[in-house]
């Protein structure tokens, strides 16, 4: 069995430029804490699919709706998601958010690819002592929107797809 299964890609879409860093290595540290429990390597390894590549775009507008794009290349899952960045909060809280997060994506994957139930959630792990220094996040600016559109407060179904190449 792959040692590592699951490939967290990262990004953020804002309208003023700016990573929310802190979420993002908090969503980077949930999504490795679930590749290296064996029970969730288990639960992966009857999918019958080589790896995830998980992509994860935090967005800096109002989060009315979340998109999502599932789709198999290969031997590998593709899955975008996004997700609305949360409240200021102490760490604590911010790393069961992205938990929390991860844990409500891989519900959709097995919805969407009939697996059975996920194992429980891993114990958890300490943050990286770089405080994620190094974390590599695809930064996309989101694109001006007629006034009509601006309200939707979410990135289409297209842009998800296209995020990350």
């Amino acid at each position: 069995m792959d040692e590592f299964w699951l490939h967290p890609r990262l990004g953020t879409a804002t309208r003023d430029g700016r990573a929310p860093r802190h979420f993002l290595v908090a969503l980077q540290h949930a999504a490795h804490t679930i590749d290296a429990d064996p029970r969730w390597q288990r639960w992966w390894h009857r999918s019958g699919i080589q790896g995830c590549q998980l992509g994860i775009v935090t967005e800096g507008v109002d989060h009315l709706r979340p998109s999502a794009d599932i789709r198999r290349v290969d031997d590998q899952l593709r899955a975008n998601f996004t997700c609305a960045l949360p409240p200021a909060c102490s760490e604590t809280e911010l790393m069961r958010l992205a938990v929390t997060e991860v844990r409500t994506m891989f519900e959709v994957i097995r919805e969407a690819m009939a697996l059975p139930d996920l194992p429980p959630d891993p114990e958890p792990a300490p943050p990286p002592a770089s405080g994620g220094a190094d974390l590599p996040v695809i930064e996309k600016a989101l694109p001006s929107v007629p006034r009509e559109l601006a309200g939707q407060g979410y990135l289409t179904l297209t842009q998800v797809q296209n995020f990350f190449g």
